[in-house]
């Protein structure tokens, strides 16, 4: 009898969601999906936008990036930036050479989906990135005191709570993306910006529906420190609720158990940034603590080879 793969979905968006890909494309025996966000509107990805009413491409190059069978030159120069020595924005000046390709390839073939499976193709990318839609959409966020930020890219920088984040405009997902969710084993909430990376992918409806439908076991990778001007102040808690109230079910929450050492913390307290702690004893959603950080450069990272034993983990608890 042939025993089939595990489906794996890893929804977000950012470097949280690449951490996690790069780990899990070395677990055997599963099929992976990244449904990854194109509201980004700010750098590169935001000015090829505009220019060419595109849909956002940033995340989904990080992804593939994450998600390459293996190191080569062609990977490594797509995440090269040209630089802009004067800040002119010019020509190439601070454009990514990845972004560039893709919006090559979308102008060449007409779809931008067809873009992304044909760099997926190149780099021999261990599993299936998928573009929650292939509208050009713009990110809003209506804030505690009801003023309203409009734009990914601005979100983070108004000193304010967010109360929830939406779409102006009706957005249709991409039906792939819907199929990903239904017939998924495994579906993970990318660590990273809960409000900007995971929750642009939640809210549109056909993937909310999905969401509520979907038998597959909802895990969220918390994350270790606060946001600046997302979660200022959220604990584990605070970020379920978000997902919560945007229509995403948590089933499991994994949470990093490492020490952080004091003078890490305090480098982060200093740009307003806090650990993200738990406050309760009990919840409705499974809490599983494990070693995921590492450290390096004095910086707080998740690993993405620790992720790797805690998704393995959760296949085991699936019977895989």
């Amino acid at each position: 009898m042939t025993v089939q793969n595990k489906k794996i979905v890893v929804i977000g968006g950012g470097h949280g969601q690449s951490a996690i890909c790069r780990g899990i494309k070395f677990i055997e025996d599963v099929d992976i999906s990244a449904i990854v966000t194109v509201a980004d509107d700010g750098g590169s990805t935001g000015r090829l936008r505009r220019q060419f009413h595109i849909p956002a491409m940033g995340d989904i190059r990080n992804v593939m990036i994450a998600l390459a069978g293996s190191e080569t030159v062609l990977s490594n120069l797509m995440d090269y930036r040209f630089d802009d020595p004067d800040g002119s924005e010019e020509d190439v000046h601070g454009h990514n050479l990845g972004n560039l390709i893709l919006t090559a390839l979308t102008q060449q073939s007409g779809s931008f989906l067809e873009a992304v499976r044909t760099i997926e193709q190149v780099l021999n990318v261990r599993g299936k990135i998928i573009p929650a839609t292939t509208q050009v959409i713009t990110l809003l966020a209506l804030m505690e005191d009801d003023v309203i930020v409009k734009g990914e890219a601005n979100i983070p920088t108004v000193s304010n709570r967010i109360r929830k984040v939406f779409y102006e405009e009706p957005v249709k997902a991409s039906r792939e993306a819907v199929d990903a969710i239904l017939n998924a084993d495994l579906i993970i909430y990318g660590i990273g910006s809960v409000f900007t990376s995971i929750l642009p992918n939640v809210i549109i409806p056909e993937l909310t529906e999905a969401l509520q439908q979907t038998e597959a076991r909802k895990v969220y990778f918390c994350n270790a420190m606060t946001q600046v001007g997302e979660t200022d102040g959220f604990d584990v808690e605070a970020h379920v609720a978000a997902l919560n109230r945007h229509g995403a079910p948590v089933d499991e929450v994994i949470v990093a158990d490492n020490e952080v050492p004091e003078y890490i913390l305090e480098r982060y307290r200093k740009e307003g940034s806090s650990e993200v702690r738990l406050s309760k004893d009990r919840h409705d959603y499974k809490v599983v603590k494990m070693d995921l950080l590492n450290f390096d450069g004095n910086l707080v990272r998740h690993d993405s080879m620790k992720i790797k034993k805690a998704v393995e983990y959760l296949l085991q608890e699936l019977g895989a």
